[in-house]
């Protein structure tokens, strides 16, 4: 489904267009809140960080990689908060220079690891490709909070294909999140790319569709957009209620966002 050095090189754009979000930044505007309540833009950024040393020491040490994880598989959550704290957040220019550092390093380390060998990951082990993508629908989630502190409008993107790809992937973590089971019958993704081109998966004459534009579907499954703000439609009453708690990331849904709380930048 994913080529793996397609895909390293879109989270490399991915990455290149974020870091263009902050390299030329204020201290205020470091310190800015961003709406993930409690995390500033240098929070997100040291969170990006976190998620890169976390993926490289995968591909590169798996052995060190879970000995990083033990206690996040006890409290995942408590756990990516504390590595905040190894982060030198005073210094958010220290901050960007060693997210470079260790995205640089993350993408060196996925290349080198053949397409076909599983690398380790926080539930189950993930082809490099696939771990790839789940970086690209990292830095797109919290590249988005990043643009929203800051009032900046994000151009839809072709290296969100593979976020696309990723998240009709991960269809059934809404569900798994929340305690319920996943539909047995596949969807239908067709997804309209920034070029205009279709972005599909799935089987052709799935009952359950979802339809619109690939951007809008991807503010959506990292829980940027509320459901309401978004040029989405869903065929069929099993897709409906999966717009409703659609997410591309593991453990809790988290508050997402509310109708019309962007309205003053996607307007």
């Amino acid at each position: 489904m994913f080529d793996v050095q397609s895909v390293l090189k879109d989270l490399t754009t991915a990455v290149d267009e974020t870091d263009r979000l902050v390299a030329d930044l204020t201290d205020e505007q470091w310190a800015r809140e961003t709406p993930a309540p409690g995390w500033t833009i240098t929070q997100q950024v040291a969170h990006l960080s976190f998620i890169f040393r976390l993926a490289g020491t995968a591909a590169a040490d798996p052995d060190g990689f879970r000995a990083m994880t033990a206690e996040a598989a006890k409290d995942f959550n408590g756990a990516v908060n504390a590595a905040l704290n190894a982060y030198p957040l005073a210094d958010p220019r220290a901050v960007l220079d060693r997210w470079r550092s260790e995205r640089a390093d993350c993408v060196e380390a996925l290349a080198a690891v053949p397409p076909d060998r599983p690398v380790p990951w926080l539930v189950n082990p993930l082809p490099p490709a696939v771990l790839g993508c789940a970086g690209i629908m990292e830095t797109f989630a919290h590249g988005q909070d990043i643009a929203d502190a800051l009032g900046v409008r994000r151009e839809p993107a072709a290296w969100l294909r593979h976020l696309v790809g990723f998240a009709v992937l991960t269809r059934d973590f809404g569900y798994l999140s929340r305690g319920l089971t996943p539909p047995a019958e596949p969807f239908r993704f067709e997804l309209t790319g920034p070029s205009g081109e279709e972005w599909r998966h799935g089987p052709e004459d799935a009952a359950e569709r979802i339809t619109g534009p690939a951007h809008d579907f991807c503010l959506l499954v990292t829980r940027r957009r509320h459901r309401d703000d978004l040029a989405l439609t869903a065929t069929g009453p099993v897709a409906d209620h999966w717009l409703g708690i659609a997410q591309a990331y593991r453990g809790p849904a988290g508050a997402g966002r509310t109708p019309g709380q962007f309205a003053h930048l996607d307007g």
